[in-house]
């Protein structure tokens, strides 16, 4: 039977819905002795480049939301508007896959606002705080944060850790939790386009 701190633990992982999406990462084991730092103090263990990635989503979503408003009447200015922001999506796309570190690189299965699972060649022990860098290219979006090795199982050869996210901002969280609806918003409608197909 779980202790109550790793059920807590496993139920903050499963507050959160979770798809099932492949999502590139790099993971890196910190020391034992290793300090989590504040959640407001994260920004400056944080790669200038995720700092920036994160603020233009940031101003993206905030911009999208005024441009709502506006579609009706100024049809023009919201296309320019849009061809704009895919610039700079395109150009942090470039920056970020330019932060990979493609010697520690590993593949997510599944993501949500509360944590993430990771397939590893390598066991990583559970209570282990990692370093995470998320990269998500269809959001134009990276994300820095640290999570805690709460669970981990093998399948076909392959250990599955679920990460549970300790200290995250909340706009990153944000944009994981708008990513993976927006991930099973595409599923939900690729799945009705091919029954649509077979009839």
């Amino acid at each position: 039977m779980q202790d109550s701190p790793a059920r807590d633990k496993q139920q903050q992982f499963e507050a959160y819905f979770m798809i099932k999406h492949d999502l590139q990462a790099n993971l890196r084991v910190m020391d034992a002795d290793f300090e989590l730092p504040e959640v407001d103090e994260l920004v400056q263990h944080m790669p200038h480049a995720f700092q920036v990635a994160s603020e233009l989503a940031s101003i993206e979503s905030k911009s999208l939301r005024s441009l709502r408003g506006l579609a009706d009447h100024a049809n023009e200015l919201v296309e320019i508007i849009n061809q704009q922001s895919r610039k700079i999506d395109l150009m942090m796309s470039l920056i970020l896959q330019q932060q990979t570190d493609r010697t520690a690189l590993y593949t997510a299965e599944r993501f949500g606002g509360a944590g993430i699972v990771m397939r590893s060649e390598h066991v990583i022990a559970v209570g282990s705080i990692v370093e995470l860098r998320l990269f998500i290219p269809e959001e134009s979006a990276a994300i820095f944060c640290y999570a805690e090795a709460i669970d981990t199982i093998e399948v076909n050869g392959m250990n599955h850790v679920s990460l549970l996210f300790t200290c995250i901002r909340e706009q990153d969280q944000d944009l994981l939790v708008r990513a993976s609806l927006h991930f099973q918003a595409v599923n939900l409608r690729k799945l009705k386009q091919q029954k649509n197909e077979q009839h």
